[in-house]
């Protein structure tokens, strides 16, 4: 039985995942800019990304699908740690109208296990 915090916290991650695998598509520049040089196909992983990220976010919804889908979306987060290493050392660099310093990127990247603790909230 899910509590009512579980249930905001679940409707939260699933707009925040699709909402970022919207952007992929809407932005496609940013994510593309902070991707390590030796990553083949920029174009392909984001697109990629994006509907991986669109995906896992509708799976959440479902009973059926959530577990399987919080577990992915770990494994997901855990292959971008390389995407956020890059930009601490690309920081600081403009993203937009946005400049992303040394200290946003290290907070940026300590995020990311936040992002896998709270997926791993729904596997259980």
């Amino acid at each position: 039985m899910q509590t009512g915090i579980h249930t905001i916290s679940l409707w939260l991650m699933i707009l925040l995942y699709v909402f970022a695998g919207i952007n992929h598509f809407l932005r496609p520049k940013i994510y593309i800019k902070i991707m390590p040089s030796y990553f083949p196909a920029k174009k392909f992983l984001n697109i990629a990304a994006g509907i991986a990220e669109i995906t896992l976010g509708i799976a959440l919804y479902f009973d059926e699908t959530r577990y399987w889908a919080a577990w992915i979306i770990m494994a997901m987060l855990t292959s971008f740690f390389p995407v956020h290493i890059h930009m601490q050392q690309l920081a600081p660099f403009k993203m937009g109208k946005f400049t992303l310093t040394k200290q946003l990127a290290f907070i940026r990247t300590l995020l990311q296990f936040v992002l896998i603790y709270w997926a791993y909230t729904f596997t259980r």
